[in-house]
């Protein structure tokens, strides 16, 4: 298989995978639900997920250096399928916590694994192309899976799950075989190193070899908008459910809609920033926009202004994630790339994790109130981005 023909063939895998992540999302309110547990669980069953993520990523991006990516990815989203399945049958808090931390550990390695298999296996000139086309990807796809999952759920909750985890292992098939092998063999795996590389806190205090105060702002602003996505997300579904009453059908249909937005502004907005020689100014644009909008579903009232704002907000992230990440990707070091994608992986987990568990606990204060909450971290993204753009014209007087 030709390049261009494999990484074709890999991106219309990620297109399954993509989908398939989101099938259980539009049905988790009605779960909660239907199993009689307290609200907070849908902030709570995410954050356990976002922090076995967390933890686990900065390893994957170790282990991607000895193990070749198609391999980890198999493993990965098989792990991820098995773990819907225990999802599926779970018929209490603990059982949906379980399942959640194991879907965490493996859903972090499979994106781990994306990104080092771009940048491994990626000719430079196409890098920040396919970087872009992931994040569109995954940001696009997890709208339209929504689509599939609350159609699925309308005949059986059950069903959306053993759909997702099928689809999960076939990508998994489908990634080993597609993938060319990106890792050159070193011999006998070092298990006890690796094993030591597990050690969350060694691993985020390996990250002191290429931080910098440019590096820390770009993770900064990584947490803050994905605490800001996921927090508003979490909410948003279950006040559909819990305030609304709608079923996992209108979730899906919205998100579809958040989709074609997301997937227009992506093709168009975001590679137009992306080439710009400076995308932290329209970083702090598309926060500010998410702010606003944001602001606007916690303020006004009524149906139809809550999903014309709260697909506002989702279309700004869209478009502000590949941007963030191809920063990440090219201020690394081409020895470094492994270990800085695993550690910006960690940092969207660990913004997912506060988000959820802040929308879940607050909720009961007001249903709207984690919408203004995520209003204000969308502002606290907009400083973030500010504050790169200041430093980088600092480092370069410097060099003058």
């Amino acid at each position: 298989m030709k390049y261009r023909q494999r990484f074709l063939a890999f991106f219309s895998a990620m297109v399954l995978f993509a989908l398939a992540t989101s099938f259980a999302h539009p049905v988790t309110p009605t779960v909660i639900k239907q199993l009689q547990l307290n609200d907070y669980m849908f902030g709570v069953a995410l954050a356990v997920m976002m922090s076995a993520n967390f933890l686990m990523s900065p390893f994957w991006g170790r282990i991607n250096g000895y193990i070749s990516s198609r391999v980890s990815l198999l493993v990965c989203c098989c792990g991820y399928g098995v773990a819907q399945i225990i999802f599926a049958e779970a018929t209490g808090e603990f059982g949906i916590v379980l399942a959640r931390f194991l879907g965490g550990i493996f859903v972090g390695g499979s994106f781990v694994s994306f990104l080092t298999y771009i940048v491994n296996a990626a000719e430079h000139r196409d890098q920040a192309s396919f970087l872009t086309y992931s994040a569109t990807i995954q940001s696009v796809g997890s709208a339209f899976g929504y689509l599939i999952g609350g159609l699925i759920g309308e005949l059986s909750v059950k069903a959306a799950f053993y759909a997702q985890a099928a689809c999960l292992i076939l990508s998994g098939v489908l990634f080993f075989l597609i993938c060319r092998p990106d890792v050159e063999r070193r011999g006998p795996i070092p298990i006890a190193a690796i094993a030591r590389q597990a050690n969350p806190l060694k691993a985020f205090l390996d990250c002191r070899s290429f931080m910098t105060p440019a590096f820390a702002l770009v993770f900064a602003y990584s947490v803050l908008i994905n605490f800001g996505n996921t927090g508003f997300d979490q909410a948003f579904n279950y006040f559909l459910k819990d305030q609304l009453g709608l079923t996992s059908g209108y979730n899906g249909v919205i998100k579809a809609a958040v989709g074609l937005v997301s997937f227009a502004a992506n093709m168009t907005l975001c590679i137009y920033i992306i080439k710009r020689p400076r995308p932290a100014r329209a970083l702090a644009g598309l926060a500010a926009a998410c702010a606003l909008s944001a602001a606007a579903t916690a303020l006004l009232p009524g149906t139809g202004s809550l999903v014309v704002f709260g697909i506002l907000v989702y279309a700004g992230y869209s478009v502000s994630l590949p941007v963030n990440q191809n920063m990440a990707a090219n201020l690394a070091g081409q020895g470094q790339r492994n270990l800085v994608m695993g550690f910006y992986n960690s940092t969207k987990s660990l913004g997912s994790i506060a988000g959820s568990l802040t929308a879940g606990f607050i909720y009961s204060q007001g249903p709207r109130v984690p919408f203004a909450c995520t209003a204000a971290i969308y502002a606290a993204a907009v400083a973030a981005a500010l504050w790169y753009m200041r430093t980088v014209r600092g480092e370069r007087r410097k060099e003058l």
